[in-house]
This record gives C-alpha cells, structure tokens and sequence, in this order.
C-alpha cells in the first residue's frame, strides 16, 4: 500500500485542508471499508445524487438515518423480537451495521425512503393439496 504524504498540500495551499484531510482519511481507510451492506450511489442529475443500500431482512423500525457533522449515517440493528422460524437455509444476514458516506459542504440531504422489493415465492407441493370434489 502506498503512503501519500499531503504536507507540501498543505504548505502551498489556504482553505484546502478539508480536501487533503478527507483524501488522506479515504486512502488510510479503504482497506479496512466493510463491504456490508452493499450499496450503490447514482449521479441522477448535475446536482443530485442517490444512494441506495441493499438492507434485506431489516424493517422500518430497525433501521435509522442520520445526518451529523457532513456525514450520512445509516444505522441498522435487529431487535431480539423475532418470532422462532424453522430455517431451511438462512441466507440474508442481519447483522447490525453503520455506514457512513461523508458529504460534501454543498451537498444537502433532501430525505429517505424505503422501498420494498423482496419476491418471496411461495413454491407449492401439489400432491399435497386437497382437490375440490366434481
């Protein structure tokens, strides 16, 4: 991994530190970045943006946003209510997180929302199932 010095950054410019401050905290930490949630972030006009986190098995109540000191953090822990289910494979995790996405002066967070898309197929046996009578 590379060392990158941003002294002389510093020495030559006024008004950058924020700059060089959040480019050394971005190359010291990407190797230690965790990869959970997944999560993408779109350009959707000259002067908006969109993130989007995949947060499956989380509901409304788990999940938390906030925005502190140029930061959006999105928080999620389960709560120890979950009903006993009989898992034939259990696939999604649902480990508590926090993820920070560090923001620009001029970036505003205009608000939240959640969407829901899981498909949850219901697969049938049909040798199981009770036939209606001629």
């Amino acid at each position: 991994m590379r060392n990158y010095d941003f002294e002389p950054l510093y020495r030559a410019t006024v008004g950058f530190d924020r700059v060089a401050d959040m480019m050394d905290r971005v190359l010291s930490n990407t190797a230690s970045q965790p990869s959970y949630p997944p999560y993408n972030i779109e350009k959707t006009s000259d002067d908006s943006y969109r993130i989007s986190i995949a947060v499956a098995g989380f509901t409304g109540d788990d999940l938390s946003v906030d925005v502190k000191e140029n930061a959006l953090i999105v928080a999620a822990r389960k709560s120890g209510e979950e009903p006993e289910r009989k898992y034939l494979h259990r696939g999604i995790a649902t480990r508590a997180f926090e993820r920070r996405f560090h923001l620009a002066d001029h970036v505003r967070v205009t608000g939240a929302t959640r969407w829901h898309a899981a498909h949850r197929p219901c697969p049938r046996n049909p040798r199981s199932a009770e036939t209606a009578p001629d």
